[in-house]
């Protein structure tokens, strides 16, 4: 792909849109499981409940597979080199099935334990169990198309991501529609639904991808040199991964212990904070793949320029997000059927939620951006230290008896924390390292 002088709104845009449309799709697997799982009753929802959270944690340490595969690749057509490109999106496609395999072998006698830990009734943890061994059986699926979607990524193609996540979508709505609503199949109709959904959106990843070896000539037999140097480029995202997921965590333990109320006004927030965070993520997607193929292909100029582009989109809708936040910021809470505890809470936070969005804007375009720069080492540091900032931030919220409000406060201490060093890094020029 030929690269221009610069790297104008109308190419973000190409690359943003569809990414956004493809992180949509993918919490609509969830609320279309919730949706039919909540005709079996309380006990059948609670159990998906904590499958659920199981599994979508496995999925966001995971993610790795998608952004070092994005990264890898877009370098690689930066500097004109597709076999190469395709080369490495191969090794991550096997490393993702392998990882996928080992997760079963180890996930699968663990499960009961996994689930103990959420502290279920024993008729929810009976069916919990059900739903998360079989949903195992998925996850090498659910990790190829990760990886595959970060092939595409890199390609600089975000539509096929998007095609191929709401077909998913659909075939997973309708098979579980049919295994448990018509088939009578109870809460392991809704995880073979899933899995089948994920096996055949990973079988047309796997065939896009054979399809492009064939066209440049790349051997699509696994190379255990490069399966390796993907696992170890990955090491450094999956410590910056866990490092926000520990931030989350913590804050969910902090929310848990102001009491019932402050704990479900923080749930909700916490959604609403992700919804938005898909709009910006989006952003970053395309910062990812835009930044490894013009580093690629040598242009530092066009590197910067692109970066500056991004960063005011990634301001701009951030502060749409928040004044948008604002004004629906007295109904929101209707549309959760929040109790007037919960509003009360919920409406307060809300403000601290909405003033973070441009801390939010910039620091997740610059996190994409040095991903594509392939500048992971510093990302797994940057994590660990700004994770650092918050802990005594939050053990103060405890500390002091301090509110939810507090906790959000404490949140933006480490956003703070974050677009801190992701500045300073961005406007030195040690991650623009160039050619492939």
């Amino acid at each position: 792909m030929a690269l221009t002088s610069r790297v104008g709104s109308r190419e973000i845009l190409r690359l943003a849109v569809p990414a956004f449309g493809a992180l949509v799709a993918e919490p609509l697997f969830i609320l279309a499981d919730y949706a039919i799982v909540g005709r079996l009753g309380t006990v059948a929802l609670g159990a998906l409940g904590i499958a659920g959270t199981a599994l979508t944690s496995l999925v966001n340490v995971c993610v790795f597979l998608a952004y070092g595969t994005t990264a890898a690749v877009a370098r690689q057509v930066g500097a004109g080199d597709l076999p190469r490109a395709v080369k490495q999106g191969v090794d991550g496609l096997w490393l993702a099935a392998a990882i996928g395999v080992a997760l079963i072998a180890a996930g699968w006698p663990l499960a009961p334990w996994i689930v103990e830990l959420f502290g279920a009734s024993p008729g929810v943890a009976g069916q919990a169990v059900t739903y998360l061994r079989i949903s195992l059986l998925g996850t090498p699926a659910m990790l190829v198309i990760l990886a595959g979607t970060g092939i595409l990524r890199g390609l600089q193609n975000t539509v096929a991501p998007l095609v191929v996540s709401i077909g998913s979508f659909a075939l997973n709505a309708a098979l579980n529609a049919l295994f448990v609503l018509v088939l009578h199949w109870g809460i392991a109709g809704s995880a073979w639904g899933t899995v089948l959904a994920q096996c055949l959106g990973a079988v047309v990843y796997v065939l896009v991808v054979v399809r492009a070896a064939r066209e440049h000539h790349v051997p699509v037999r696994p190379d255990l040199a490069g399966v390796r140097d993907a696992g170890t480029a990955g090491i450094a995202l999956l410590i910056r991964t866990v490092c926000m997921r520990v931030v989350l965590i913590v804050a969910t333990t902090v929310a848990t212990r102001m009491g019932d109320a402050p704990l479900a006004a923080h749930a909700i927030a916490t959604q609403i904070w992700t919804l938005l965070a898909f709009a910006l993520d989006a952003i970053a997607i395309a910062g990812q793949a835009i930044t490894g193929r013009t580093l690629g292909a040598g242009n530092v100029h066009l590197t910067r320029s692109a970066t500056r582009t991004m960063v005011i989109w990634g301001v701009g809708c951030s502060v749409v997000l928040g004044v948008a936040l604002v004004l629906l910021r007295p109904v929101l809470p209707g549309l959760f059927g929040a109790d007037p505890e919960v509003s009360a809470e919920l409406v307060s936070v809300l403000w601290i939620v909405a003033i973070l969005q441009p801390v939010a804007g910039v620091v997740f375009v610059l996190d994409g951006v040095l991903i594509g720069a392939g500048d992971r080492r510093f990302l797994a540091w940057a994590s660990a230290l700004t994770t650092l900032a918050y802990l005594p931030a939050a053990y103060a919220v405890v500390h002091t008896g301090g509110g939810l409000v507090a906790l959000w406060l404490a949140l933006g201490v480490w956003m703070a924390a974050r677009l801190a060093t992701l500045g300073w890094r961005a406007y030195g020029r040690a991650w623009l390292v160039t050619g492939a």
